[in-house]
């Protein structure tokens, strides 16, 4: 009788170690879960999976040529959004290089507030020239001073991106 309930005890100790283990690995699956990234999603439907970093992104963008369209997905902080509804924003690509976002057929906009947030932009990348009268309107768009507007004189190579969808960092 000794030994059947001493064989109890071993076997419940045994069996409760294994559920504290399992259930220690459950949890930690449930906090690798809870690690996803949460994000605001604007445009189209897009995930993070396979975006470039932008320093990588301003390494492709130095290979265009003007006329040349690249189809990709990069991460990038905002530098700059349209003061007045969102429209445009500027992404930071690293070495004072930056990517000018418009969005496709202006299917949506950002927040007004979302400068310095962290993005996932989705879309085709290209090079152009920007007029004159083009870069006066977004610096009287970013709110710049009549004075700041007035010194733009020159054209301008862009790095432009037309994104198709964002995620946007909560």
């Amino acid at each position: 009788m000794k030994r059947l309930l001493v064989f109890a005890t071993v076997l419940s100790v045994m069996f409760s170690a294994c559920k504290t283990e399992k259930k220690d690995a459950t949890s930690a699956v449930n906090d690798i879960k809870e690690q996803k990234i949460a994000y605001a999603s604007f445009g189209n439907e897009i995930t993070d999976s396979n975006a470039i970093s932008a320093e990588e992104m301003r390494t492709k963008f130095k290979n265009l040529k003007k006329g040349d369209t690249l189809n990709i997905k990069f991460t990038s902080t905002i530098n700059e959004v349209c003061k007045k509804k969102g429209c445009w924003m500027k992404l930071d690509l690293g070495e004072e290089q930056e990517s000018m976002v418009r969005f496709k057929d202006y299917g949506f906009f950002m927040p007004l507030n979302a400068d310095n947030k962290e993005v996932v932009v989705n879309g085709k990348a290209f090079v152009t020239e920007v007029s004159v009268d083009e870069l006066q309107h977004y610096a009287k768009d970013a709110g710049k001073s009549e004075e700041e507007i007035a010194k733009i004189t020159e054209p301008k190579y862009t790095y432009a991106f037309e994104a198709g969808g964002v995620l946007m960092k909560k």
